[in-house]
């Protein structure tokens, strides 16, 4: 898995983006429980993710960061990356981002898909 940290903050909330291969629902849940082995991923305040899976079409939470997931699906889908996680990770700097919130997705899913190897 691939973790890019610090890669933005807006009004106090800071940003990472991280992924990897991933071919089912079981290995999306264990790139997610193997990220939250880092305290500092754990303690995030949302871990919003999403993959298209070829086999079983596409899977997203939003982890509390309401409609954040199908962003990083629909990203997936134009990128046509299949069997790829992708993991946006924010922790709460104290201000409300408002739609703002959703550029910082798209910001950090673009990030990714730029950095990846």
């Amino acid at each position: 898995m691939e973790i890019f940290t610090n890669i933005l903050t807006d009004r106090g909330s800071k940003y990472a983006v991280s992924g990897g291969l991933v071919c089912s629902r079981a290995e999306a849940l264990a790139a997610l429980k193997v990220l939250k082995k880092d305290k500092k991923f754990a303690k995030a305040t949302h871990n919003t993710w999403a993959v298209l899976l070829s086999d079983s079409g596409p899977l997203k939470n939003d982890d509390g960061e309401s409609g954040a997931g199908r962003i990083i699906l629909q990203m997936l889908e134009r990128a046509e990356l299949n069997d790829h996680i992708i993991i946006v990770t924010r922790w709460y700097g104290g201000v409300k981002l408002g739609g703002d919130r959703f550029r910082r997705v798209q910001d950090s899913v673009r990030y990714y898909l730029e950095h990846k190897e």
